[in-house]
């Protein structure tokens, strides 16, 4: 090969790592920041006198309307509304909400098991006893002490020192305005008592007018509104109005109403860069933002984030928008699990199906059989992007949601697979064409040989093209704002999840396993048609991982800490084994801190400095500085832990994950005959699948989802592992040719006196000469 190509090939790999460096930069720089801030209209308003919050427990977007709320109707005209994510698992009560207010962070009450059901309901509300013009909430301290279990690090008494002065109105106001002790300063049972001297008595008044039901809303939500009109028709001038719905007592979880009325909260979307997210906001955003406009000062370890506003269209619209994505939700909670059952089952059925139609035991049964398995893999391997793809689609306003959401993403996934079947057609002479003289030589002694080795860029490229493709889109997706992931199956739900940008946990394995896969058969492509040199290979491969693990951890994009942790490794296992670099302890050890090297650089550029925003991975560096990373590390592996119970079947996950690794590791244990041939036709194979599964046990290990990384991915690992063996093995059954007698070495006997080393020895061993890289003494045809 010559040089040239080799520094073409290696420049523009590194432009490719450049591109995306500098178009994170651009979006996170203070320019395009400050442009951005234009563009949305960011406003935050000065620390005005008097700050006015009121819940409704329960109340949603759907609640809403002109005739039936005309006080809610005329607030959220003229002011910025957005919907509220309560995310405290397993729920959250209005007890929740209104703890969660006082301690900026997600707390919980002891909640109680409902009879005949799998979850949980809502405890009694903790007893608010009157005392002179104040009040106590006795239990308060009892309830800090039972959530340090959860370690979220809250902030007791928060809210209520934002003010020289506070009143509570109501039993949940007194809990967001308790000190740690239980104390409240000034206190009215009810909203009867609020007046306009109340309401210009002090600098922050939080007003509690009950909860919604779960049926017969109306009455209730007709006496709430009319109160509320009382209300705003007191407010002393220039103040603030926060509307906002601290829980609810009703089960499934929903999106909650908020809205901001007040001195730079006109007309528009309320956001929130906690969430990254137009028209959504965290309840713990919501305590900062009252700091914020009181002029009080806001703690830097806080999880939330202060509100700002964007620009939105007729209310009426934006109102359909917002109850949209509410039920978006609904769908995610209510098929999202099925979904997964749906695709794993719908996968074996296809396998066995195939089998049973091909049955036998000569080579071109053989043939047919794996042919067709291949083609219903990548059908299921083209499955996730299809369902990412579906939100290009308004499927969350149609009249049957479910229907469509999973009608368009079947649609699309056979759209993709289709595509990518057609290219592979279209591509396959560019992929068998290969240069330099070692093909050469292989060709003068044995064609047959060269053309099954050949054969295996060609054969691998529907599952590469499918891999690079959903690598591409989720990447994109990612650096753009993740309007693709929300409340998709692989997706994110703003109810359950508790993150709302970025690689999701369910899509973390898959995404992982696309990304190295999608790098290590465009090594493949790079090393047939180049094979004298390894440097395109790793360009290739490189640029593949530079992109995936950019997009999905740096902190302005994906922010995804388990992502890095455990695709960095990977990435270093795959590029060493593409450069014939043999493993040993010092080179493993390199491998296993280079995740840990990456997120720690990434952690601190966030926390230092303003180009990324406020992410999860810069508050993690700031609470290890300051020594209160113990908290977030043990919320995290209580997690991690809690996941092997959250299903019936969890338990059998880890012993799936080590069946395979098992199955991968030594396939004669299981008299598997696939795929050490497959292993024999293409060696880079081997490693390929070797670093997918190490994506999942990393995954596994490095992210507080735990058993789910693995989990959600096991349906595309599967049809990936099986379609990749069943391609790179096809050409041993094919009817024209017999089967290799020798069967596990990559080239055949062949009559000479001398016979030639097999390619990927010659890598194996470091030699520049071979085209593929194997991992030692383990190799097929060794």
């Amino acid at each position: 090969m010559r040089p040239g190509v080799v520094r073409s090939a290696a420049a523009g790999a590194l432009l490719t790592a450049l591109a995306c460096i500098a178009t994170a930069a651009a979006c996170a720089s203070p320019a395009a920041a400050q442009t951005l801030l234009a563009q949305t209209l960011l406003a935050r308003s000065r620390p005005g006198q008097h700050v006015v919050v009121v819940g409704l427990s329960g109340l949603r977007w759907s609640d809403v309307s002109q005739a039936a709320t005309p006080t809610l109707w005329q607030l959220a005209a003229q002011g910025s509304v957005g919907s509220l994510s309560g995310y405290t698992a397993p729920r959250t009560c209005p007890a929740d909400g209104w703890l969660t207010l006082n301690a900026a962070a997600s707390v919980r009450s002891s909640h109680t098991v409902r009879s005949g059901h799998t979850g949980t309901g809502c405890g009694t509300f903790p007893a608010v006893v009157p005392d002179g013009s104040g009040a106590a909430v006795p239990g308060l301290p009892a309830l800090a002490a039972y959530n340090q279990q959860f370690h979220t690090g809250p902030d007791w008494g928060l809210l209520g020192r934002a003010a020289s002065c506070a009143t509570a109105v109501g039993p949940g106001a007194a809990l967001a305005l308790a000190s740690p002790s239980g104390h409240v300063g000034s206190y009215l049972p009810g909203p009867a008592g609020v007046t306009a001297a109340v309401l210009s008595r002090c600098p922050l008044t939080v007003i509690d007018l009950g909860a919604l039901p779960a049926a017969g809303r109306s009455a209730p939500l007709a006496a709430a509104d009319a109160e509320l009109k009382r209300i705003v028709a007191d407010l002393p001038a220039g103040t603030t109005l926060l509307l906002t719905a601290p829980g609810s007592a009703t089960s499934p979880p929903h999106l909650q109403l908020t809205l901001a009325d007040g001195p730079g909260f006109g007309t528009g979307l309320l956001a929130s860069s906690s969430t990254r997210q137009p028209g959504l906001v965290a309840l713990t955003d919501l305590t900062p933002t009252v700091l914020g406009w009181l002029g009080a000062p806001v703690p830097s370890g806080l999880i939330g984030a202060q509100l700002s506003r964007a620009a939105r269209g007729p209310l009426g619209a934006a109102v359909r928008t917002l109850d949209a994505r509410d039920t978006a939700d609904q769908v995610w909670q209510s098929t999202h699990e099925p979904f997964y059952w749906a695709y794993l089952l719908a996968e074996l059925a296809a396998a066995a199906g195939i089998g049973l139609a091909f049955r036998g035991g000569s080579p071109g049964r053989r043939a047919q059989r794996q042919r067709w398995w291949r083609v219903a893999a990548v059908f299921a391997v083209c499955g996730p992007a299809g369902t990412f793809g579906a939100n290009l689609l308004p499927w969350p306003r149609s009249a049957h949601p479910a229907a469509v959401l999973y009608g368009s993403a079947v649609a699309l996934a056979a759209l993709v697979a289709l595509a990518v079947l057609l290219a592979t057609r279209l591509l396959a002479p560019g992929l068998l064409a290969s240069r330099g003289p070692a093909t050469r030589l292989l060709a003068t002694q044995d064609p047959a040989a060269l053309e099954r080795a050949a054969l295996a860029p060609a054969a691998l490229a529907p599952f590469g093209l499918a891999c690079l493709f959903t690598v591409a889109l989720l990447g994109i997706d990612v650096m753009t704002g993740s309007r693709l992931q929300q409340e998709t199956p692989f997706g994110l739900s703003a109810l359950e999840t508790g993150r709302y940008y970025g690689i999701g946990n369910e899509a973390l394995g898959s995404y992982g396993i696309a990304a190295l896969f999608g790098a290590a058969w465009l090594a493949l492509v790079a090393l047939r048609r180049y094979p004298s040199s390894r440097a395109p290979a790793l360009a290739a491969a490189a640029a593949v991982a530079v992109f995936a693990v950019f997009a999905s951890g740096w902190p302005g994009f994906g922010g995804k800490v388990g992502g890095t942790l455990a695709m960095v490794p990977c990435f270093a296992v795959a590029l060493m084994a593409v450069a014939g670099i043999r493993l040993n302890w010092r080179r493993v050890l390199a491998a296993a801190v280079s995740g840990l090297i990456l997120f720690a650089v990434f952690a601190l550029i966030s926390y230092f400095t303003a180009v990324t925003g406020k992410s999860d991975i810069g508050a993690f560096a700031g609470d290890v500085l300051h020594g209160h990373a113990g908290n977030v590390l043990a919320r995290k592996i209580d997690a991690n832990l809690g996941t092997l119970d959250f299903g019936a079947f969890s338990p059998l996950v880890p012993v799936v994950v080590i069946a395979a690794g098992l199955i991968l590791w030594r396939p004669g244990w299981f008299r598997l005959q696939t795929m050490p041939k497959a292993y024999a036709a293409e060696p880079l194979l081997r490693p390929a699948l070797a670093v997918a599964w190490l994506m999942l046990v990393l995954g596994w290990l490095a992210d507080d989802a735990g058993v789910i990384v693995p989990a959600a991915a096991l349906p595309l690992a599967m049809a990936l592992g099986a379609g990749a063996l069943a391609a790179a093995g096809a050409s041993r059954y094919r009817p024209s040719q017999p089967s290799n007698p020798e069967g596990d070495c990559a080239v055949s006997a062949i009559p000479a006196t001398r016979r030639p080393v097999p390619a990927h020895d010659l890598a194996a061993d470091g030699d520049g000469r071979g085209e593929h890289p194997g991992l030692g003494r383990g190799d097929p045809g060794r």
